[in-house]
């Protein structure tokens, strides 16, 4: 019975997929030098355990997309299909579970959970992982202590009390230098930015989210996660999925890097190619989300 649910949920993904905006979307497989549909990102999920969605926040298309990964996932996988956010964190994990189990209400869940300004573009995710029973990873740092770092630095963390490192990564907080630490400095436009203090953040978030991955994996090392998450973060597997790797060597990634793009209409895939397993561009003249 619950193969013949699949299959039936499948039929009706696929079936949805005929709703999305095909037009505004193109996905490349790096390896395979083509262009290839949704489906076929979620076909090399057998030899993967995570796979990294890397988005632009306001990309109406990206999160459209987002969802149907998801349904996918669902369809080929069950219950083994989990879903991990940058847009949540680790302290409000018990919020989502109590949500998720139908305890408590919409109303109570947004209020204690802190959704971001554009839970909308989140919030079919989080419903369709909640009609069908799955599990959501609350992953990224809370941002009590996320502030505290770009004011203090890492060391800050040292001095929480112990009731509270249940909620961050085992310290010390590993600050990745070379291609991350150019590309960060270049997004800054050349400045440090406050003796580092703002870099040391970044990889906190990063360190924290490949954590909360790492130790549900751990738990349940059958699950197939999607974690979705802004693409600064996994673009050429560094950031999360780089901290990710060196909590667990042998857990296997993949990644997809989704933005708008200029060229859209006729990709430049070359001058992307270095950025993920799978590269997305969408149509820039589709709205964006805010």
């Amino acid at each position: 019975m619950r193969y013949l649910t699949a299959i039936i949920l499948l039929l009706l993904t696929l079936n949805s997929q005929a709703q999305l905006p095909i037009n505004d979307y193109k996905i490349y497989d790096t390896k395979l030098k083509k262009e290839v549909q949704l489906a076929d990102i979620i076909s090399q999920m057998d030899n993967a355990d995570v796979l990294f969605f890397g988005e632009e926040h306001n990309d109406s298309v990206g999160h459209v997309l987002e969802l149907e990964l998801f349904k996918l996932l669902y369809a080929k996988y069950g219950n083994k299909a989990i879903a991990s956010f940058e847009m949540f964190h680790t302290d409000i994990q018990s919020v989502m579970d109590e949500y998720l189990l139908g305890i408590i209400s919409e109303k109570n869940f947004l209020k204690e959970s802190r959704p971001w300004n554009n839970y909308k573009d989140y919030k079919p995710i989080v419903e369709f992982a909640k009609t069908n029973n799955l599990k959501v990873v609350a992953a990224n740092a809370a941002a009590r202590y996320s502030n505290a770092v770009t004011v203090s630095g890492l060391d800050i963390l040292k001095k929480l009390p112990e009731s509270s490192f249940k909620y961050i990564p085992k310290l010390p907080i590993d600050t990745a230098t070379g291609r991350y630490y150019d590309k960060f400095i270049e997004t800054l436009g050349g400045h440090s930015m406050g003796g580092m203090k703002i870099y040391q953040t970044q990889n906190f978030w990063d360190a924290t989210m490949a954590w909360s991955i790492q130790k549900y994996f751990k738990l349940n090392p059958k699950s197939k996660i999607i974690h979705y998450v802004g693409r600064f973060h996994s673009d050429e597997k560094l950031g999360t999925f780089s901290q990710l790797k060196k909590l667990n060597p042998k857990i296997k990634a993949l990644n997809i890097s989704t933005f708008s793009a200029a060229d859209f209409k006729n990709p430049d895939w070359q001058k992307y190619n270095q950025l993920g397993d799978f590269v997305i561009v969408t149509n820039p003249e589709i709205k964006r989300t805010f």
